[in-house]
């Protein structure tokens, strides 16, 4: 076993409020890079593959950065957990920083997907690394209103991100999506260096790098194959199926080496709780739902309905504006209450339904219509952001904290790339199916169709193109909405359990740590 040195117990934390709130602002600040990134890029996508071309590379623009979120979310929390918060989250931010300065200079479509996946690998720990340091500067007790908080400022990214993405593209161009985070990461860069003091912990145990490797082989091998698979290469290739073996071998072999490890990437022992797994399943059909959706309800605004990338951002408003207030209303009820079953049930039911309701849009669609069905889709989001992540805090002991909150993110993010990868794969092939049978009047549409939008096109080329795009639009949300409707049956069988206003039950009383602070 490790020897480690544990952060107490913060219960003077919110007796210092000024220095707890620069601390909580350079949080803020870092997970609001994170937030707003794919954000800003879904408005952005369409300018992004006309410039750079490569429809059928569209969805490795988002796969590559959630992909590389996602086999770095739990290395950067358990590296935090063994040798430190502050340096690990200060690392992280250096990396995004890095990684959006490349990836607004790139020059083609292979060099966008590949410094996107840089840019993934710092996001993946900004994301963990601000709930892991708010959990170590924040009571127990007082821990759901910083959660609140953090919250509603994902939710005005999330409200905002869209029309910035929007409002960059059509004036400054797309490149800025990209360089407007590096003063903003500057920033938190300082603001975290200066503002931040955290006890230093140093484990005595090896660092798991084996079983990062595993999980990051397993994880990168699904995500190929569910692209890949009837698109590029037939389901019964070679590479698709060599591809699946070594997702099952890698996989296999990860769970034997984490069985025996002393510090696992990911302990095992977690999802023994039957509600910590239940979550961690809600949270993966709730990323694919979110991802898919975000993605290519967009695509299908500027495509099919003539939208700018402005124009797209505001459509999207209702989505995010009753993700934001539904998410807030959640927060509060909770906290007074202590109920959240009737909201995970509730998400899990109003999510697949607005992905359904969005599948039966057109381009002669009215707003009248649209709002209600983007709206109902946003209230499902936001009725599930705060529940999955709740849930996963109050199913472990204190020791597995910051593990917990990065499965749970882990989850997530594999859900959305995983969804996005497949769901591309579909609404490519809708798509050019559909041209294909219009092949007449498509015949002014670019081999590929690499172009995503309708602007120039003759009339009847571009009814044929918006057509091809609204089918292939349907059939993605379609099959989503089959998807995560199976999250009801998980959230029906979460146990609800008393909200703890103390630290996690059966976690021993941490004592101080007797390092100085860290300075770095």
């Amino acid at each position: 076993m490790s020897q480690d040195n544990v952060t107490a117990e913060p219960q003077g934390a919110l007796s210092q409020p000024r220095g707890l709130w620069v601390s909580l602002i350079a949080l803020l600040i870092a997970m609001l890079l994170a937030t707003l990134d794919n954000l800003i890029l879904s408005a952005a996508m369409p300018t992004i593959v006309r410039q750079l071309g490569g429809l059928a590379n569209l969805s490795w623009v988002v796969t590559a950065y959630s992909l590389a979120t996602a086999t770095s979310t739990p290395i950067w929390g358990k590296l935090s957990d063994m040798y430190g918060r502050k340096g690990v989250f200060v690392a992280a931010i250096v990396v995004f920083l890095i990684g959006s300065a490349l990836a607004g200079s790139s020059q083609s479509m292979g060099q966008l997907i590949g410094f996107r996946a840089v840019q993934g690998l710092g996001g993946g720990g900004l994301m963990v690394g601000s709930y892991a340091i708010m959990a170590d500067l924040v009571p127990s007790r007082e821990r759901g209103k910083a959660q609140g908080l953090f919250s509603s400022v994902m939710g005005l990214a999330m409200v905002g991100g869209p029309l910035a993405g929007g409002l960059i593209t059509d004036h400054l161009g797309w490149r800025w999506g990209f360089y407007l985070n590096l003063p903003l990461s500057v920033l938190a860069l300082v603001m975290v260096i200066t503002g931040i003091r955290l006890p230093k912990r140093r484990s005595q145990a090896r660092a798991d790098y084996l079983g990062a490797a595993l999980l990051t082989v397993a994880i990168a091998t699904i995500v190929l194959v569910t692209s890949w698979g009837g698109h590029r290469y037939a389901w019964d290739s070679a590479t698709v199926i060599g591809l699946i073996a070594l997702a099952l071998v890698s996989g296999a072999v990860f769970l034997f080496v984490e069985r025996r490890a002393a510090e696992p990437v990911l302990p095992l022992q977690i999802f023994h709780s039957a509600n910590f797994s239940l979550g961690t399943v809600i949270g993966f059909l709730a990323g694919i739902g979110m991802f898919v959706g975000m993605t290519f309800l967009p695509l299908f605004q500027q495509a099919a309905q003539g939208a700018s990338a402005t124009g797209s951002g505001l459509l999207l408003l209702p989505v995010f504006g009753a993700m934001m207030g539904v998410n807030l209303l959640v927060g509060q009820v909770i906290t007074k209450t202590g109920r959240y079953k009737v909201f995970i049930v509730a998400g899990s039911i109003l999510l697949p339904l607005g992905l359904v309701l969005m599948a039966q849009m057109d381009a002669g669609t009215s707003k009248l219509l649209s709002v209600p069905y983007m709206a109902v889709f946003g209230a499902g989001m936001g009725c599930l952001m705060q529940t999955a992540m709740l849930i996963a805090m109050e199913s472990v002991q204190m020791k597995d904290m910051g593990v917990a909150s990065s499965t749970v993110t882990l989850s997530r993010t594999v859900g959305g790339s995983i969804g996005v990868a497949v769901m591309g794969s579909l609404f490519a092939q809708r798509v050019q199916s559909s041209l294909s049978a219009h092949s007449g009047a498509a015949s002014g549409i670019p081999a590929g169709s690499a172009q995503l939008d309708v602007t120039g096109l003759p009339p009847a080329v571009r009814a044929v193109y918006a057509h091809a795009v609204t089918s292939g639009m349907s059939l993605v949300f379609l099959v989503s909405a089959a998807i995560t409707a199976t999250g009801i049956v998980a959230a029906w069988f979460i146990k609800e359990t008393p909200l703890r206003s103390s630290p996690t039950p059966g976690a021993k009383a941490p004592e101080l740590a007797v390092s100085a602070p860290e300075q770095a």
